[in-house]
């Protein structure tokens, strides 16, 4: 079938839109309509080249839809359901998966990174040429056919616009305080970057009974956001000390819990800073393929600091999917407001722009 999609064809290059064809799904594979895609720093660094992947390749992969239709031996999902789509699928049998660590499964991961299904070969193709699929879903696309290991059937009482988040920026942030970091009633907590993500650490932590919760960043827009998701107390990073900030706020100690959420070195290094002796830094943002930060040994084994990387939440995406929006349906958790603007797949450079200049907390584009 013919479909319109969002495709990269070279970094530092705008994104474009074009006609592609999409192949019918083959055993163990779902199509499915996609409704809504959240646009996503992960996605921009295939733009930007900061990840390597093979070119061209469709992005999005913060997706939710219907599905369509299935493929040979896809029992548990059905035309019609409403799906979430899992950017990190488990295979349930793996070392991992056995461990309780699916969001670290292996089975998937060299045919992910390759761009490709699990058999090897892309369903899309541009001027008879093949096209990669980002993260097994490239959901930039008004179809897309997906392992059956990615589809989380969710309730369908849902906007799928608010259900695409849970894909990756609320799991990835929700996750990181309850299961990565096991914040506990009362604690202290510091958050770097309120983008989607680190605005999704702050509803984390709401949920947790964090005392305080202190936001950092350098966009003022980002800031009043914070404030309006429940920050109790707001940094500026271009004008002020944030480390030397969060430790008077924390009565000179420093925050029991703080994440980093940009992926950026200097700021996962000051996120160690201003933990607390004792306390954690869980890095939570993606950094480029090839960057490395430097960390003070001393400081790490004299004051007994914990770093944890948390990779999507820590989750286990077929429970919490479900899980958080239940938590959403019941009022407990707001992702109303993480939606700022929506846009139509031809904007799609627009909605980007827009992220990167700190407009939005969470652009999502609509089909």
């Amino acid at each position: 079938m013919k479909i319109q999609a969002a495709l990269i064809t070279a970094p530092q290059q705008p994104i474009q839109i074009e006609m592609l064809e999409l192949d019918p799904p083959r055993a163990g594979e779902v199509l499915v309509q996609i409704k809504a895609c959240g646009v996503c720093h992960s996605d921009y660094h295939l733009i930007s080249g900061a990840t390597k992947h093979p070119l061209p390749v469709v992005p999005g992969h913060e997706g939710a839809g219907i599905v369509e239709a299935v493929g040979d031996g896809v029992t548990r999902i059905q035309p019609g359901d409403h799906v979430v789509l899992n950017w990190a699928p488990s295979c349930g049998h793996c070392f991992y998966c056995l461990r309780g660590k699916p969001n670290l499964c292996d089975t998937f991961v060299g045919p992910i990174w390759n761009g490709v299904m699990l058999d090897g070969t892309p369903r899309l193709r541009w001027n008879d040429q093949p096209v990669y699929h980002f993260s097994a879903l490239a959901a930039f696309a008004e179809y897309a056919v997906v392992p059956q290991e990615t589809c989380v059937v969710i309730r369908n009482d849902v906007l799928l616009s608010v259900a695409a988040l849970v894909g990756c920026a609320v799991t990835t942030g929700v996750g990181a305080v309850l299961y990565s970091a096991q914040v506990q009633a009362g604690d202290r907590v510091a958050v770097f970057g309120c983008g989607g993500v680190g605005l999704s650490v702050i509803l984390g932590a709401q949920l947790a009974g964090a005392q305080q919760i202190i936001a950092i960043d350098r966009v003022p827009q980002k800031l009043e956001l914070a404030k309006q998701f429940g920050a109790t107390d707001v940094i500026d990073a271009s004008k002020a000390d944030a480390v030397a900030l969060v430790r008077q706020l924390t009565a000179g100690r420093g925050a029991d819990v703080t994440f980093e959420v940009t992926g950026v070195p200097q700021l996962q290094t000051a996120g160690v800073e201003a933990a607390r002796p004792g306390g954690k830094a869980v890095w939570v943002g993606l950094s480029a393929m090839e960057s490395s930060t430097s960390l003070s040994g001393a400081q790490l084994v004299r004051q007994e600091k914990t770093v944890i990387g948390s990779y999507y939440g820590s989750a286990h995406t077929a429970r919490d999917f479900p899980f958080l929006l239940d938590l959403y349906a019941a009022g407990k958790l707001n992702l109303d407001r993480l939606i700022s603007r929506t846009y139509r797949l031809v904007e799609i450079n627009a909605a980007f722009e827009a992220m990167l200049n700190g407009e939005v907390a969470r652009g999502v584009v609509t089909f």
